[in-house]
């Protein structure tokens, strides 16, 4: 059974958001919605699609519910209910993906279902773990959603940055301007010699009324970080392509949900512009990490080693990259 199951866990193979072991889609989970009560004795047993009871059954049967928005199957995996989406590929072994949306098993069209089933009951301390982590980074996700408007908080090279509305466009800069100042001294407090500054507040000023919808605040907002990240990104290119002995030839900007970035042999680059809300030390590893690229075209031992050539600290800020998850725009 081992050899059916094969596991992806590469970030960057996976198509932006939450992210995600395999193939994450940056979607809230679903509702959970009730399903059949398993007969006494049945843990481990597939169920037949879930449709509502007539009488609602006591939550405490599933302690732990994890539905896909497209399940077409269920099982039980210790206490918790796992509805998935199963789908049949021309393929040689069983994959699962563990993302926003839940489980999804792709399996080869001559696996029976009971080695489908057997599959999922063998790894379901891996399964449950997975969805667990999943369904924590989604919340997160949504308890950072950012609310545009006058004031609006966002995070900004891993610092918070503030929105400020300026009708009057007191600033230069094409559609807003970044502004640092110290924060404010407490009148209250004595004054300390040799006491380290206050550190420097942020604010983004954008040229838009009060009067402002969230939609074009938010427009805004992005039109400017997308300007910053390509001067940004642009940067960085420039300083490690001399260092891993590669040329980069074009770069784009990219807005998807589930992926970072992107290199292809011809030397043009894609980098997600939502990767400016994190610290600095996060983007260059992904700038090396697709700079590397153009020297080693996979993920193989050679690839890692090139990477940490120029960023050695590599794994734990590509962890960083997985836990964190971007705010909701």
């Amino acid at each position: 059974m081992q050899r059916l199951v094969q596991l992806a866990l590469d970030l960057f193979d996976a198509p932006l958001a939450p992210p995600a072991v395999a193939a994450p889609a940056p979607a809230p989970f679903a509702a959970p919605s009730p399903a059949p009560t398993p007969q006494p004795g049945a843990a481990g047993k597939v169920l037949p699609p879930a449709h509502p009871p007539a009488v609602p059954l006591p939550s405490l049967l599933h302690p732990a519910e994890f539905r896909h928005p497209q399940s077409n199957r269920q099982v039980l995996l210790g206490d918790a209910l796992v509805a998935y989406a199963l789908t049949r590929a021309r393929r040689r072994t069983i994959g699962f993906t563990v993302g926003a949306d839940g489980l999804a098993v792709r399996a080869p069209s001559w696996v029976t279902l009971s080695a489908v089933d057997a599959a999922l009951r063998e790894k379901a301390d891996w399964i449950l773990r997975k969805l667990s982590e999943a369904r924590e980074r989604q919340q997160r996700m949504e308890g950072g959603r950012i609310v545009w408007a006058h004031g609006a908080v966002l995070p900004y090279l891993g610092e918070p940055l503030t929105v400020v509305l300026d009708p009057s466009h007191g600033f230069t800069g094409k559609g807003g301007a970044l502004v640092s100042s110290a924060a404010p001294a407490d009148p209250a407090a004595p004054a300390t010699p040799g006491a380290p500054e206050a550190p420097a507040t942020r604010t983004l000023h954008i040229g838009l009324p009060h009067s402002a919808s969230p939609a074009q605040i938010r427009d805004a907002v992005q039109a400017w970080l997308m300007r910053d990240a390509r001067r940004h990104f642009t940067a960085r290119l420039d300083h490690f392509a001399p260092l891993l002995g590669v040329r980069w030839a074009s770069l784009r900007l990219s807005s998807a949900q589930t992926r970072w970035g992107s290199a292809k042999s011809d030397g043009s680059i894609r980098l997600n512009w939502r990767l400016l809300h994190y610290r600095p030390a996060v983007i260059d590893y992904v700038v090396a990490h697709e700079l590397a690229h153009l020297r080693v075209m996979d993920h193989s031992p050679r690839f890692w080693d090139t990477v940490a050539t120029v960023v050695p600290d590599y794994a734990q800020l590509r962890s960083h990259l997985r836990e964190e998850p971007a705010p909701v725009w």
